[in-house]
């Protein structure tokens, strides 16, 4: 037995309270989500100078547009006047400029203030001092990514070091030519349970063999429990009969070219914290970028991208969507399972982490740091 009272196989996980408690939920938005890299959007949604979206990060509403130098901007919704929601579509498309409808306070693409009823009269009110305030924004991978810190973290330090962590280096995931592929199609779940129940499961295959029939089909090894993301550079690789990442194991589509020889026939995860998952297989990734909601609820986008002659020629791309769509639900709906009893007296001071799942441990250690509890 340890110091804790558990036998050596296993360590304890955060107390339930972790999962329910809306002021722990409040200082996770703050000292996480909103001080943190965060992902966004596609940068594809973004097609040309104009087209918006409005995305929530932490308590923040976040207006992401392309301005006419094609640079992707980012700035907090907020009229400066008088703190209007300045778009309240999620999204669409300006020819010059947002107006707020309130007051009629103007905006340029680069968030200047351009018109208000009266501005010539005041002089004395700076154009760009009162413009937007600006997010600090970055595109990598084909998505955009966020940071409302006033000093954001350095973005190769927090996102591609976590690529470079679970891959060993940034060539391997370069040769999926992410940011060149296409959306395929997207889907996205509405989880009643907290973002960390999910990503909790993502991190661990010690549940494999009891909910995903269809994936343990196509990579053997997760019925084993293996946790292929605690492995530096680990692909599980493709049963012996099985064609494509599909449904059925059946052929997929047309292999990315610049996939490595030993890239081929192998599945690759990884967690970029704090809500990003990325899975790579020879013909498709899968792309999920979660929006933590409340304390028991996160909204799940979930990306499927080919390679751009595929999307276009129309080609039928539904069995490898319903394979991980299947892994979605299978998963979601055991983080809603486990959601309820996070309020269990039983549940007060956690549960336990068997020898396969460790890794998870270093996950709440990163939570509780974030959170200033250790």
């Amino acid at each position: 037995m340890t110091t804790t009272g558990l036998p050596e196989s296993l360590i304890t996980t955060l107390p339930g309270g972790f999962y329910t408690d809306a002021d722990i939920f409040r200082l996770e938005q703050e000292h996480i989500f909103e001080s943190m890299w965060f992902c966004v959007a596609r940068a594809s949604e973004l097609a040309g100078p104009g087209a918006f979206r409005t995305v929530d990060v932490g308590r923040e509403s976040i207006l992401l547009t392309r301005s006419r130098d094609n640079a992707v901007r980012a700035f907090f919704n907020v009229c400066r006047h008088r703190g209007a929601k300045l778009c309240t579509q999620e999204s669409g498309e300006v020819k010059r400029a947002f107006q707020c409808p309130y007051h009629a306070w103007t905006y340029d693409l680069q968030g200047k203030l351009v018109a208000a009823p009266n501005l010539t009269k005041m002089p004395d009110v700076g154009r760009t001092e009162y413009g937007l305030a600006t997010v600090a924004v970055r595109e990598w991978l084909g998505y955009v990514w966020v940071c409302l810190a006033d000093a954001p973290p350095s973005f190769e330090e927090q996102v591609v070091g976590d690529v470079v962590a679970r891959l060993g280096d940034t060539g391997a995931i370069d040769r999926y030519n992410i940011a060149g592929l296409e959306l395929g199609r997207r889907i996205v779940y509405d989880v009643r349970a907290n973002w960390k129940l999910i990503v909790e499961n993502f991190m661990e295959c010690y549940h494999c063999a009891t909910i995903h029939p269809e994936l343990t089909e196509v990579l053997p090894e997760f019925a084993d429990g293996y946790a292929a993301q605690y492995f530096v550079g680990h692909g599980a690789a493709f049963g012996a009969e099985v064609k494509g990442f599909t449904v059925d194991g059946s052929e997929g589509l047309d292999r990315i070219p610049t996939v490595s020889d030993d890239q081929d026939r192998r599945y690759y995860a990884m967690t970029v914290k704090p809500q990003v998952f990325i899975n790579l297989v020879p013909d498709h990734v899968i792309f999920h970028r979660m929006f933590p909601v409340a304390a028991d609820r996160t909204v799940v986008e979930c990306d499927w991208l080919y390679l751009k002659d595929v999307v276009d020629s129309g080609r039928d791309v539904s069995r490898s969507v319903e394979l991980f769509d299947r892994v979605n639900r299978q998963d979601f709906a055991a983080c809603e399972r486990c959601q309820p009893a996070m309020s269990s007296r039983l549940y007060a001071k956690g549960g336990v982490l068997v020898p396969s799942e460790h890794h998870i441990g270093a996950f709440h250690t990163w939570v509780l740091t974030r959170l200033g509890r250790r």
